[in-house]
């Protein structure tokens, strides 16, 4: 079964950065999306953004306004999340997971944590005002 790593998180200062890794055990041929997410305290979980792992595309959720970027790096079963100018609501516990499913389809249902099958245990991100 894969097993995925995130790391990266910490203590940042607001306007300061921060990258994450997703790191995977290994890619089934079934994995055709990492998606990350973020869960501040007694809040539910949200979608940040996805990456489709056959053509590149990437999805972000509209409070990232442009702040961050997702890529993949398949030969090292990576996904990483460059975020930039960090705002103190950006803080949480980041997860990073796996879409199963018709890569077409992540464009509708990117956010759906539902679709996705294997998590990570996250990485916490602190934003300090």
């Amino acid at each position: 079964e894969v097993q995925l790593q995130a790391s990266g998180g910490g203590l940042v200062q607001a306007g300061g950065s921060l990258r994450l890794s997703c790191v995977a055990s290994e890619f089934s041929s079934y994995d055709n999306g990492v998606g990350w997410f973020r869960q501040a305290p007694g809040k539910e979980r949200e979608g940040v953004s996805s990456v489709n792992l056959i053509d590149g595309s990437a999805y972000y959720a509209d409070f990232v306004e442009g702040r961050f970027t997702i890529s993949s790096d398949n030969a090292k079963n990576t996904v990483y999340l460059q975020m930039n100018n960090l705002k103190p609501e950006d803080t949480g516990v980041y997860y990073c997971a796996t879409f199963r499913g018709d890569p077409l389809l992540l464009l509708r249902v990117w956010e759906d944590t539902s679709r996705y099958a294997v998590w990570g245990r996250g990485t916490q991100v602190t934003v300090s005002s």
